[in-house]
This record gives C-alpha cells, sequence and structure tokens, in this order.
C-alpha cells in the first residue's frame, strides 16, 4: 500500500506513481494538457528530471538538476556584460575569491542601472540555489543581503559566482532511497529534566503507507563569521535516506562569544526546520523510520545533549539548550559527531577554497 502524489505549481504538474501515465491520462480529461506531457518527466520548475544509475544498481535513481537553467542565466548575463563591454573570467576554481568578505567593502556604490542588473543576478542566483546548486548557496546569501545598497565589489562577486558556475557544472541531486548505516546512536535518559516531553503526533494525519523514511541532518555553525557584526552564520543539510532535500544557510541574529554557543543557536534553527519536515512527511501519510539523526562537529555540543545533568546559565544559549534538550528528550532526534573534514553542512557556512568546495560538492552533487 502506498499513496500517489500530485505535485503542483501553477501549470507545472509532477505526478508521482507506479501507474503515473493512467493518472495524468485521467486528468487530461477534464484539464487540457500538453500532448507531449504524459509521460517520463523531464523539467519541473526549471530543473530537469532524469534517470541515474549509482554503481551495479538494478533499477536506477530520480535525478534533478539545473545544467540547463545555469546555462541559459549565464546566456543572459554574458549578453549583460557585453553592453558594458565586459566578460566573465575563465578557469575560475572557487565561488568567490576565498580571501574576499561583502561586509567590509568600501569600493564605490552601484549606480541605478548597475543595481538594477545587480538584483536581477542575485535573483537568478538564488532560484538556482533553490532547485539545486548547494555550493554556491552560502555565498547567494552573502551577497542578497546588499541588494538594497550593493556596491561595485559586491557586482564583481556576483559575476564571480557566474564564472565559476561555467567552470563547474555539476548540479544534479540523486535521490537515493538507499539508508544511511549511522551504527548506534544512544538515547540519553531525560525522563528527570523533562518529564513530559513527548513526540506529538499531528490528530488528522492519514495512516502511514510504504517504506519508512530516515532522516539525517548535518549541522554547523561559522563562529563570528561576520567580520564587522561578528555574527555567525548557520548551515543545515536535510536528508531523507541519502537523498538531500533541505539545505539553509543564514546569518544568526544574536551574536555569540563563543563557538559552542553559535553551534547550539544552529541546532535550534536546524531542530525548527526538522520538525516542520517531520510534521509534513507525517500529514503526507509517509512513516518515519525512529528519530532523526543529526551530526555535528563540535564535541562540547555533543556532550552536552547527551548529558542531561550539564546547565546553561546565558539567556540566549539557553533558550536554544533547553530547547534542543527538549527535542532529544522526546526522542525526535539524537545527536552524534562527525568530524570537520566530514560535516558537508561546513559548504553553507563559509567561504572555502576552490579544491574545498568541490571536495564538498562532489558528496551532495553528481
Amino acid at each position: 500500500m502506498y499513496y500517489e502524489y500530485l505535485l503542483i505549481h501553477t501549470d507545472d504538474l509532477l505526478c508521482l506513481s507506479a501507474k503515473a501515465k493512467e493518472a495524468l491520462e485521467e486528468i487530461n480529461k477534464y484539464f487540457l494538457l500538453k500532448p507531449d506531457s504524459i509521460g517520463k518527466p523531464s523539467t519541473y520548475l526549471g530543473g530537469q528530471i532524469s534517470e541515474y544509475w549509482i554503481d551495479d544498481d538494478i533499477n536506477p535513481k530520480w535525478a534533478y538538476g539545473s545544467k540547463k537553467y545555469v546555462k541559459e542565466a549565464l546566456r543572459v548575463i554574458k549578453k549583460k556584460l557585453d553592453t558594458y563591454g565586459m566578460s566573465l573570467k575563465q578557469k575560475v576554481r572557487s565561488v568567490v575569491p576565498s580571501f574576499y568578505r561583502p561586509e567590509i567593502d568600501n569600493s564605490p556604490l552601484l549606480q541605478d542601472e548597475e543595481a538594477s542588473f545587480y538584483m536581477q543576478a542575485i535573483g537568478i542566483l538564488r532560484w538556482m540555489v533553490e532547485i539545486g546548486r548547494v555550493d554556491i548557496c552560502c555565498e547567494v546569501s552573502m551577497l542578497a543581503a546588499y541588494n538594497t545598497c550593493p556596491r561595485e565589489g559586491h557586482m564583481e562577486a556576483a559575476m564571480h559566482i557566474f564564472a565559476y558556475l561555467s567552470c563547474h557544472e555539476r548540479s544534479k541531486i540523486v535521490f537515493d532511497d538507499s539508508y544511511v548505516d549511522h551504527g548506534v546512536v544512544e538515547r540519553a535518559d531525560w525522563h528527570k529534566f523533562y518529564p513530559n516531553a513527548k513526540d506529538v503526533l499531528p490528530p488528522d494525519m492519514p495512516e502511514p503507507r510504504g517504506k519508512p523514511v530516515q532522516i539525517t541532518m548535518f549541522a554547523d555553525a561559522s563562529h563570528a563569521a561576520n567580520v564587522v557584526t561578528r555574527q555567525s552564520r548557520t548551515g543545515i543539510l536535510i536528508y531523507c535516506n541519502w537523498s538531500l532535500i533541505l539545505w539553509h544557510s543564514k546569518r544568526q541574529n544574536s551574536i555569540e562569544t563563543s563557538s559552542f554557543g553559535s553551534e547550539f543557536m544552529a541546532l535550534k534553527s536546524g531542530f525548527e526546520l526538522l520538525e516542520g519536515l517531520r510534521y509534513k512527511l507525517r500529514m503526507m501519510g509517509v512513516p518515519l523510520d525512529g528519530p532523526a539523526i543529526v551530526k555535528v562537529d563540535n564535541m562540547s555540543v555533543v556532550h552536552n545533549t547527551s548529558v542531561p545533568e550539564s546547565q546553561l546559565k546565558k539567556k540566549s544559549n539557553s533558550i536554544a539548550y533547553h530547547y534542543v534538550h527538549e527535542r532529544c528528550a522526546t526522542d525526535i532526534a539524537r545527536i552524534c559527531f562527525v568530524s570537520s573534514e566530514d560535516n558537508l553542512a561546513d559548504i553553507l557556512t563559509k567561504i572555502q577554497t576552490g579544491p574545498k568546495r568541490v571536495e564538498l560538492a562532489s558528496h551532495i552533487l553528481r
């Protein structure tokens, strides 16, 4: 037993079913579909859908890529640059230069026409991130903060991203349904400290059907990454089985005095996203395979979310701390350690050198 799904966005429709063709033909009786659209999907929301074979698997996986959209975006940007007598750099290795910090850029402000072009370029880049270019998410998030008052240096950095895209076509996210072997992640005994904590199930959720889904989250924070305000940056990656389905890169609102505090603030943001995802999956009738496994690269955070007796007094940290603790008490998630080199969320927290970014992206995009 399983549920069929229809994904609808304006006039784009995608059917998920073992008998998708029959479902689309039935819909076509009432809502006229394009004659060539009833068949294997090829495009959805600007991204390309294709089959992807992993190793010796008998059945292919589905993959979603942005190569066609990126190619068209590059054509538009290059055409616009031609009007200024400019062109993109060649053989770019990093998303932006590793030494660049947009917050300390004091180059001249852009004129109205150039500022409008900058906003258009950032809009294009943000949609690329939406449809899967996780490798540019962090830098695009940083530059988007200067949409209202961009400088020449910000424009150069944005064009540097387009130059990077022209050299790095890796863009497919593969929906791999393989389960992840996390080993044994123990659950701490939280009953004494949170006796009423429990995972609340939606009262109107449908009966779960199909294979259970495993959730894995990578969380990271770049402490005091902004050299002007000293705000940290949060990076979150969430997988269903081995399928990446959610990525998040955002500057933290509070200023933390330690990496421990910034990591806890990142965890709080991650748990909020995690709870929303668990609710959504349950309301779609998807069974969950136990608690989510959350991987962080700060051992102090792991210890403090595994030892119920530990305490914090600083208010901002304490709120995040108890929020995370209570969710651990409900067993919606269990936190374990992953080395910094293997924490994939690192790609969303800071500007990196080309080789480091390519290495991380190779584990996320195909």
